[in-house]
């Protein structure tokens, strides 16, 4: 009779997470970015709003770092888990095309003159920003992002790890030129927040607009040193698709602001 134990065979492919604070202390902090956000609107220091902003980003790192240790783990993102990462990534981008729908509701209900109080789009005051200058030039950098995205992901598949880390790194440096574009177009922006309806749908769409290609920027950047490291194979990268879904939804939602807010609204 033999005296080895037998080996546990798992129940079921899922991965129950353990107890985790990074849901809750991650929305505490988008409350206080808020909250910040508004106060400074409102002529404020931006002192709430920089803590805020601070914390979403510790949330991003820490919350992060659980994830990629489970992914080290080898045992915990089975197949089945990894399917349903795709969807909750896949559901979460959907919840942000619906946010963004939002926001093109208020400069429709304001540009094709339904609300009564407004009688002219753009105001006789407001003098809208060159559509064929810095927006245009954003908008041939993130499409050459979105570009430099795919090289990556088919140098993926074919285990080529060099362009892949080329092709991320292109992709984070268009990425960060795109913001700094767009920081540059705000310091010289001809109308202020607080100028109208006009100015008020402008910035709350193409900041928050920018807030997401930040997160992109940062969500391209962990991929690039994971990629460095040898963290993805051909068959096993839901981590990099996961970010490169959200890097062209990034660019979709970009197509529709150049068209409808720089071009059409101007």
């Amino acid at each position: 009779m033999s005296d080895a134990v037998p080996t546990a065979t798992p129940a079921h492919p899922y991965h129950l997470v353990q107890p985790s604070p990074w849901p809750a202390f991650g929305a505490l902090s988008a409350f206080v970015l808020a909250f910040g956000a508004v106060q400074w609107w409102h002529g404020s220091p931006p002192f709430i709003l920089a803590g805020g902003f601070l914390l979403v980003l510790l949330t991003m790192a820490l919350w992060w770092r659980d994830v990629l240790r489970e992914a080290a783990d080898g045992k915990a993102h089975t197949e089945v888990v990894r399917h349903g990462l795709r969807v909750g990534m896949g559901l979460f981008i959907t919840s942000e095309v619906m946010f963004f729908v939002a926001f093109f509701w208020a400069f429709f209900n304001s540009g094709l003159l339904v609300n009564p109080s407004i009688r002219q789009w753009p105001p006789a005051t407001i003098e809208p920003v060159e559509t064929w200058g810095i927006p245009f030039l954003n908008t041939l950098i993130l499409l050459s992002s979105g570009l430099a995205v795919n090289w990556a992901h088919h140098a993926l598949r074919q285990s080529d790890r060099r362009d892949l880390a080329r092709g991320l790194a292109l992709a984070v440096a268009l990425g960060a030129l795109f913001l700094c574009l767009q920081a540059y177009e705000y310091i010289h922006s001809p109308f202020g927040f607080r100028e109208g309806v006009y100015p008020s749908v402008f910035y709350m769409a193409t900041g928050f607009h920018g807030f997401h290609v930040f997160v992109g920027v940062c969500f391209l950047t962990v991929n690039f040193f994971r990629a460095r490291a040898g963290a993805f194979t051909a068959s096993q990268h839901v981590g990099f698709e996961a970010a490169a879904w959200y890097w062209h939804f990034v660019d979709v939602v970009w197509l529709f602001l150049f068209v409808w807010i720089y071009w059409w609204g101007a």
